[in-house]
C-alpha cells in the first residue's frame, strides 16, 4: 500500500452509454483530475468500453472463467486502495450492465473463498475504502428518505461490504435534468474536493 497521504484510486464509470457528455463522466473526471493533482495514483475504468456477457446460472458464476477482457479489472481492484463507482439510477437501481459487470468480476475464489467458510471467509479486498456516486432524475432527498436509497444501500452492504470494502460512503446528485450550470459546477467542485482527499 502507499503512504498515508497518497493512495491508489480506481474509478469505475458505470454508465453503459459511451457518450462523452454524460454527467457521470464529468463527475468522475473532476474527481480524477483533482486526485491526480494532489499526488494520488488514479486509474479509470469505463464500463461502456466493455462487452459484458450475462451470467445465467450459479454454476457459471462459480466455475466458469472470468472473461479475458475483465481480468485486468480484477487486477486493478487488487491494486487500488480506494474505489469510486459512478453510475446513473435507472428504474431505481444501477444499470443492468453494471450489475452484470460486478457479477462477472466479483467471483467466488477471487473476491472470497470457494471452499470451507465460503462467503463468510476472508475477503480478498479487505482494507480498501469505497465511495458510491449516483446521479438521478428525482430529488436526492426523496430517494434517500422516502425510498430509503434501497439500491445504493444494497450495493454498499450486500456487494461492496460483502467482499471487504469498508468504509463505503455515498454521494447522491438529484434533479439532474433540471439543474442549472451553477449547480452542476458545484457538483464538480464537490467531486474535486473528494478527489483531493481520496475519499
Amino acid at each position: 500500500m502507499n503512504d498515508d497521504k497518497h493512495k491508489r484510486i480506481l474509478i469505475l464509470v458505470g454508465h453503459p452509454d459511451p457518450a462523452e457528455g454524460r454527467l457521470g463522466r464529468a463527475l468522475a473526471q473532476a474527481y480524477a483530475d483533482s486526485a491526480h493533482k494532489a499526488g494520488h495514483e488514479v486509474e479509470i475504468i469505463d464500463l461502456a468500453q466493455f462487452d459484458v456477457p450475462l451470467l445465467r446460472s450459479a454454476q457459471e458464476w462459480q466455475n466458469a472463467p472470468v472473461p479475458s477482457a475483465l481480468a485486468p479489472v480484477q487486477a486493478a481492484l487488487m491494486r487500488c486502495e480506494h474505489l469510486v463507482i459512478v453510475f446513473p439510477l435507472w428504474m431505481g437501481d444501477m444499470p443492468a450492465m453494471l450489475k452484470a459487470f460486478i457479477e462477472q468480476v466479483a467471483r467466488p475464489g477471487w473476491a472470497f473463498p470457494k471452499g470451507p467458510g465460503g462467503p463468510m471467509g476472508p475477503k480478498a479486498l479487505k482494507g480498501r475504502s469505497a465511495r458510491v456516486v449516483v446521479t438521478m432524475g428525482m430529488p436526492a432527498l426523496v430517494y434517500r428518505y422516502f425510498f430509503r436509497a434501497h439500491s445504493v444501500k444494497a450495493l454498499e452492504r450486500n456487494i461492496l461490504g460483502f467482499i471487504g470494502f469498508a468504509p463505503v460512503r455515498e454521494t447522491l446528485f438529484g434533479n439532474v435534468e433540471g439543474t442549472s450550470a451553477d449547480t452542476r459546477a458545484g457538483w464538480l467542485a464537490t467531486m474535486a474536493k473528494l478527489g483531493a482527499r481520496a475519499q
